[in-house]
């Protein structure tokens, strides 16, 4: 079975070796076993079905949950001489009877379908008449209905167990916490499936958190440092999306919105050009990008606090999934909590839900605040201890660890703003605080009467950024609470009289100087990977023929040849096919599709 593995992994799949746990998973799943894997995004869990997928008899169905998935992944193995299909709203009556009757005669290696569609009785009836090689479920946090992506239709997968004991199942998720994992394992009957954990590191990414000082200057003097690359920005509104995206389109970026409530059309046009083209930078809500399979997405920025650790973790992870160098970027202020708090409290879930959501915003807001190395707080949200340069040590690839915060004692400054609080009435927001505590003399200010209070002009020795600073850690702190059922206000907790009282010392993060637009650009970009200045030119001719070959089949051009590979055409200039064998990512059906076109091109460069 080994070699078999191996075979289809070099001739199909034009790898050399298996990476990490795939070729336990495979070698248990394609004996018959069950597999509950969690592996992070990028780190190669499609292989770990699709080759036990052509190693079984039988058709392997996989359950997807976005139709988006479901293309992509396709046409990236019929690239490949695999004989995949999906079933989705897309086709035509005409489309989906002949792959249904390719299904029943065992014609097809991989048959791709949404969950709502396989607990149809139609459906069921179909699997029964056909031969099923194995079920996999795919985004299996999909599961939990304490997630962020809780599908219903996924808690009814038990189905495949209770009709198909004998078919072996493999549920992969790259997002789960230990709590997640647990329900994951319970609701598919997955409790005695052979469960395999890779480490949930991405370390090709750089992780960087700012706080906000003009959040779409910071943006642009960040994107400046990745233009003509493609990228993700995430923004909690519609509004913002739109506004965004304007923003940098003005500022002569190719970019495009993304939301609910555009037309369908539109959003389906504006995905298709990220996909298709290089270099497009969507602005959206987090409705996009889950099962997007683009590798070159160079950085992923958020310009407000995403809802949970998870899905920072899941929307961070769109970014590099090539595995060469790429950045997470987070823009975040004291008003991100607030409106998060408030949309939690206001919401109508019950009390459970509401405690979960909070203590998962608590965990994403001190992960922000941290001065510690932001991989190992992270992953140690999963569960997992870092030590990828042993035990404790920080990864060298983050803002942390990069330019190391500064920590001052702030017990007097924090004395003052929360005795501010109190003697404004504790219903007022960190501005309107801080405009009390450097003595502004606004209209505001005197409609209240807050001139004449104790606090008054008390706190001239910090600016207000800095203060801004001292408000946000002292909520991440718990040493504040935002009154979330009013305005947003913030108050006093028990923890806060420990402070007044001089009985608890607090210690925060210094706020880093502005710094001008070319040393942010400096500062924040990830190394990129290099093509030597002989290779360049065969590079880029290599590109061109894959947006050609791409724009031909009306395709992505990745799922042709990613970057990675057209490097390593130019720098070892294979003039056989035997030689392009040699080159990881391409296979004996990419050979045969586009051998010829590539040594073409590798003997014009050689003549030039």
């Amino acid at each position: 079975m080994s070699d078999a593995a191996h075979r289809i992994l070099h001739e199909v799949f034009g790898h050399e070796t298996f990476r990490g746990e795939q070729a336990a998973i495979i070698g248990h799943v394609a004996g018959g076993g069950d597999a509950l894997v969690l592996m992070p995004t990028g780190g190669g869990k499609s292989l770990c079905y699709q080759v036990p997928a052509l190693l079984r008899e039988g058709t392997a169905v996989v359950v997807s949950p976005l139709i988006a998935l479901m293309q992509d992944q396709v046409e990236a193995l019929r690239q490949l001489g695999v004989r995949a299909a999906f079933l989705n709203s897309t086709l035509d009556g005409a489309e989906a009877a002949a792959i249904e009757r390719e299904l029943r005669e065992g014609s097809l290696d991989l048959l791709y379908v949404a969950p709502e569609r396989l607990l149809t009785p139609r459906f069921m009836s179909l699997l029964d008449a056909s031969r099923i090689a194995l079920f996999a479920i795919d985004e299996a946090h999909c599961v939990s209905q304490w997630g962020h992506d809780f599908r219903r239709e996924y808690r009814e997968l038990t189905v495949l167990h209770e009709r198909w004991p004998q078919v072996p199942r493999i549920a992969l998720t790259a997002t789960a916490d230990p709590p997640t994992q647990r329900e994951i394992a319970e609701r598919l009957q997955l409790e005695g499936a052979r469960r395999f954990t890779s480490s949930f590191d991405r370390p090709n990414i750089r992780y960087t958190v700012v706080n906000k000082d003009n959040g779409r200057r910071q943006l642009l003097d960040f994107i400046e440092g990745h233009r003509g690359e493609a990228g993700i920005v995430y923004c909690l509104s519609r509004n913002k999306v739109e506004k965004t995206a304007a923003m940098l389109q003005e500022a002569g970026i190719d970019a495009l919105p993304y939301h609910a409530g555009l037309d369908a059309s539109v959003r389906a046009a504006n995905q298709r050009r990220f996909l298709l083209e290089d270099g497009v930078v969507v602005v959206a809500t987090i409705a996009f990008g889950m099962g997007i399979d683009k590798p070159d997405v160079r950085f992923v920025a958020h310009m407000d606090l995403p809802k949970s650790i998870e899905g920072y973790y899941q929307e961070t992870g769109r970014a590099g999934r090539d595995g060469d160098p790429a950045e997470a970027w987070m823009c975040q202020g004291l008003g991100d909590v607030v409106m998060l708090r408030q949309m939690i409290d206001q919401s109508e879930s019950g009390d459970e839900r509401k405690r979960l959501e909070h203590r998962k915003l608590d965990a994403l807001v001190g992960y922000c605040e941290s001065t510690r190395c932001r991989r190992q707080v992270l992953l140690a949200c999963f569960g997992e201890d870092y030590a990828a340069k042993g035990p404790g040590e920080p990864c060298g690839n983050c803002d942390n660890c990069l330019h190391p915060a500064e920590t001052w004692d702030a017990t007097v400054a924090a004395q003052k703003a929360l005795s501010c609080v109190y003697r404004t009435g504790q219903r007022f927001g960190a501005a309107h605080l801080i405009d009390v505590l450097r003595g502004s003399e606004s209209e505001r200010i005197r409609q209240f009467g807050h001139d004449g209070i104790s606090t008054y002009g008390i706190g001239t020795e910090l600016d207000a950024r800095s203060w801004r600073g001292v408000f946000r850690q002292l909520v991440a702190a718990g040493l504040l609470e935002v009154d979330s059922e009013g305005y947003g206000g913030l108050r006093l907790n028990a923890d806060s009289r420990e402070v007044l009282q001089g009985r608890r010392e607090v210690l925060l993060r210094k706020e880093a100087p502005r710094a001008r637009a070319r040393e942010r650009d400096r500062g924040n970009r990830t190394p990129a990977v290099e093509v030597g200045a002989v290779d360049r030119p065969l590079f880029e001719a290599l590109r061109q023929m894959r947006t050609r070959l791409a724009r031909e089949q009306s395709v992505p051009p990745y799922v042709i040849f990613h970057d990675a590979t057209l490097r390593e055409i130019a720098r070892l200039r294979p003039r056989t096919p035997g030689d392009l064998a040699l080159i990881g990512g391409i296979g004996a059906g990419k050979i045969e599709r586009y051998g010829d076109e590539v040594l073409d091109a590798v003997a014009e460069a050689e003549a030039a």
